[in-house]
């Protein structure tokens, strides 16, 4: 007997509004750190990955990919079992010496969990605190993401009474500042200009690309260390100080009171705002 593919969260669910959200864009980072700081992500990263040699490229497949498992109905099981082949190939020996392979559990999951708390973390600043029923069904809602993804039940908390000892647990034995961490918050890395758009629009880019690098640098670091929850930032040894906080405070309200008044086509990604669109026209009249 064929088992039915896992389906994505609902609609109107707290991850159907967060993860369509242009405000999840500066949450990313915080979690793919968070990701490779873990030795045997990084090591695959490390290994196998396009993000220096593609960093737009790389970045706009992981989007689209993340807005699928959430917003892509029969298209979200696809994607996952797309990404379980892709990583079948990829293993190695990462920096402590122990062999690893992508879909090993262990490391998989954690890959997946690492959304949770950067979610939870996050929206205190860019979107407001979620209640404590809030923060549930967001568990387990990001659970079903992680059957679409192909995480066994009994490799994740099935709680988030389980998940904190879990996650605190992880953050004791394995992170650490991996040499992907340091480029991902290095404010000196090269980067070339984004490939993608009008031609204009990138040659305009490459003749500014110098001048507008650094500050992006900057900010980028800014909202992955300060978006990252405090006991991550910790363990991974990333400083944050008292006047940087004050500062992200000072941009989440910014950011909290600009998004809301945004048109639909400016404050959601493409596959939410379709997936919004659709739901609102199957909707009785």
């Amino acid at each position: 007997m064929t088992r039915p593919d896992p389906v994505p969260p609902p609609p109107g669910g707290v991850l159907w509004t967060l993860a369509g959200d242009v405000r999840g864009l500066l949450m990313l980072p915080a979690a793919l750190t968070m990701q490779v700081a873990h030795p045997a992500v990084g090591a695959g990263v490390d290994d196998h990955s396009v993000f220096r040699t593609d960093p737009w490229g790389r970045g706009e497949r992981s989007l689209r990919s993340l807005q699928l498992w959430v917003y892509g109905g029969e298209a979200a099981a696809e994607e996952g079992r797309r990404l379980r082949k892709l990583h079948r190939t990829i293993q190695g020996t990462d920096t402590r010496g122990r062999h690893y392979h992508a879909l090993s559990p262990e490391y998989y999951a954690w890959v997946h969990a690492t959304g949770f708390p950067v979610y939870q973390h996050a929206a205190r600043y860019l979107v407001r605190p979620l209640t404590d029923a809030q923060e549930r069904q967001l568990y387990a809602e990001w659970l079903r993401v992680g059957r679409i993804l192909g995480i066994h039940d009994r490799d994740m908390p099935q709680t988030i009474e389980e998940f904190w000892p879990y996650y605190r647990k992880v953050l004791a034995d394995e992170l650490e500042a991996t040499a992907v961490v340091q480029e991902l918050t290095a404010v000196d890395r090269p980067v070339p200009p984004p490939d993608r758009g009008p031609l204009v629009l990138r040659l305009l880019l490459r003749v500014l690309w110098p001048v507008l690098l650094p500050p992006l640098a900057r900010f980028r670091r800014f909202v992955t260390v300060g978006l990252m929850p405090p006991d991550a930032r910790e363990a991974i040894g990333l400083e944050w100080t008292d006047e940087q906080e004050r500062r992200l405070r000072r941009f989440g309200r910014l950011v909290r009171a600009v998004v809301p008044v945004l048109p639909e086509r400016l404050r959601y990604l493409p596959l939410a705002r379709e997936a919004r669109s659709a739901v609102r026209s199957a909707r009785p009249r």
